[in-house]
């Protein structure tokens, strides 16, 4: 079967996926992009894994690029106190029968753990880990990203004659191992805006792709766009008239923290805790969050929990999950046939919400945002929000 014909036959699985109903009452929140040692993170998986496990997540993946942990690696620390007292913290957590290190006069070398030896400290009942790599490419000196999630093996950038070349190149390798091992192995494209890297028309182009970085907390991505360029929400919309146009399933928003620093905090840094998934699944498993999302049941979120989000039969119907002093919008934004443009079809000031699609509507997908202002965020001014997916009548 051809490449052409196995995403088309991808492709329509997940129409049929996406038309289930919410079933599990269970939410997990998860990050799906993030970095340590093994690549250009400044901490050791233990610490990132630990962070997430403390601050509530249910699930992360750790995305390295182009490499997973496994095999034999060392890291030399950085001479800056910063990271000599990261050192000395790690050490103190998990003591010298743990660490392998070594110290001469040009500083101190660590070897890192691979994902067999730190698994067992993390992976229960409550917190799982889903494998993940970051397929790093480029094209013309533009960054082109793209991350697997529950990878089975890792995945090399296979290169291009394009930009979107590159990006299709890489999603078939991504789906051809999700058929040869039987797995469901998910690509999701990062970051379009790095580097002014990715443009709508190379997104519009894409065939089995069904996900991409709504928001991103790296504070190169440009997530809102410029006074000529636009931002994730608009690019998000703009895809999803193209594949309704022929016939191909929902592009979901996802959001990120795609963090590297964990010692310095601030807009300038790309810190954890900046934006994350909220899943409802029927288990914590890889599998299991995986058919989840690609039927649509989750929503991205910089803060904003909901307390109810039921999406089926051409119907949205969410409620906010409150917090004392704070006051909620909720904006249903969508697109009308034959239209080129999204537009905000109906707006509540309230923390209760409920859209019908009717049948001259081709998606609608909610917004909320929040008047409490994110810690830390991505962009000074930035309040909480949630997006959740779109939804045809």
């Amino acid at each position: 079967m051809s490449i052409k014909a196995k995403l088309l036959l991808f492709a329509s699985a997940m129409v049929l996926v996406a038309c289930n109903s919410f079933e599990s009452e269970t939410w997990y929140k998860g990050n799906l992009h993030t970095h340590t040692y093994w690549s250009d993170g400044d901490a050791f998986p233990e610490m990132v894994l630990d962070w997430y496990k403390s601050n509530g997540y249910d699930f992360v993946s750790l995305t390295d690029h182009n490499t997973l942990q496994q095999g034999e690696k060392w890291k030399k620390m950085p001479k800056s106190h910063i990271y000599q007292k990261a050192f000395d913290d790690y050490l103190a957590k998990y003591g010298e029968d743990w660490v392998n290190y070594e110290k001469d006069s040009t500083g101190t070398r660590v070897k890192l753990k691979t994902e067999a030896e730190y698994l067992p400290l993390f992976a229960d009942e409550s917190f799982m880990i889903m494998r993940g790599e970051e397929i790093t490419d480029s094209y013309d000196g533009k960054p082109l990203h793209m991350n697997a999630t529950n990878v089975q093996g890792m995945i090399a950038p296979r290169h291009g004659n394009s930009v979107a070349d590159v990006l299709q190149n890489n999603i078939n390798a991504v789906l051809e191992q999700r058929e040869a091992t039987g797995k469901p192995v998910m690509p999701h494209i990062n970051h379009p805006n790095f580097g002014w890297a990715i443009s709508v028309e190379d997104m519009k182009s894409l065939k089995g792709e069904r996900f991409f970085e709504v928001f991103n907390g790296h504070p190169s991505v440009n997530n809102y766009g410029d006074s000529t360029r636009m931002g994730m929400e608009e690019m998000w919309d703009q895809i999803n008239i193209a594949y309704l146009g022929r016939n191909q399933p929902l592009m979901y928003g996802i959001a990120t923290d795609d963090s590297h620093y964990y010692h310095q905090f601030g807009p300038q840094f790309s810190n954890s805790g900046r934006g994350w998934v909220m899943v409802n699944a029927k288990s914590l498993e890889p599998d299991a969050i995986v058919h989840a999302m690609e039927a649509g049941k989750f929503y991205a979120s910089t803060g904003v929990t909901l307390k109810k989000l039921k999406q089926q039969n051409g119907k949205i119907d969410l409620e906010v999950a409150t917090e004392p002093g704070v006051s909620y919008k909720i904006e249903f934004i969508g697109v009308r046939e034959g239209s080129e443009t999204s537009e905000v079809f109906h707006t509540i000031k309230g923390t209760k919400g409920t859209c019908k699609i009717s049948n001259e509507v081709l998606f609608v997908r909610a917004k909320i945002t929040s008047s409490k202002l994110k810690e830390n965020p991505f962009e000074e001014g930035d309040f909480e929000t949630a997006w959740t997916q779109p939804v045809t009548h």
